[in-house]
């Protein structure tokens, strides 16, 4: 049952992250509703990789009974986000732009393709058992 809400409440933060973060990576940067767009997206990005990482691996190897290679993505975006908010405030824009490029096709398209694989949540509520 927990995992559950876990999975919906994952659900509810990531799904909006595939629409704005690629709507940021092809609009003018360094607009204000760029910046406040990216705001929300690195907000609900982190909420969601919190709560990830509350979320058993139920498909392929577990690391301490709970961890899979999925929960990397996680990681990458603990990493990635307030690294990219640091260089941005130093005036790094490559260094930003990259890591929010790795960050959106990693976290979002890589794992979000991950979580269409067989076993998955995902996977069963597209395509059935």
């Amino acid at each position: 049952m927990a995992y559950q809400y876990l999975m919906y409440s994952h659900l509810v933060t990531v799904v909006p992250c595939i629409f704005i973060g690629g709507y940021l990576l092809a609009v003018r940067k360094g607009t204000p509703f760029h910046k406040l767009l990216g705001k929300i997206y690195m907000s609900l990005m982190v909420i969601t990789a919190i709560i990830t990482l509350f979320m058993p691996a139920y498909v392929g190897v577990q690391f301490l009974n709970h961890f899979g290679y999925i929960h990397l993505f996680s990681i990458l975006t603990l990493y990635s986000v307030p690294t990219a908010i640091i260089a941005i405030k130093k005036g790094q824009i490559k260094k930003h732009k990259l890591k929010m490029i790795f960050l959106y096709f990693g976290a979002i398209v890589i794992a979000g393709g991950f979580t269409l694989t067989p076993g998955r949540f995902l996977h069963t509520f597209f395509f059935g058992n």
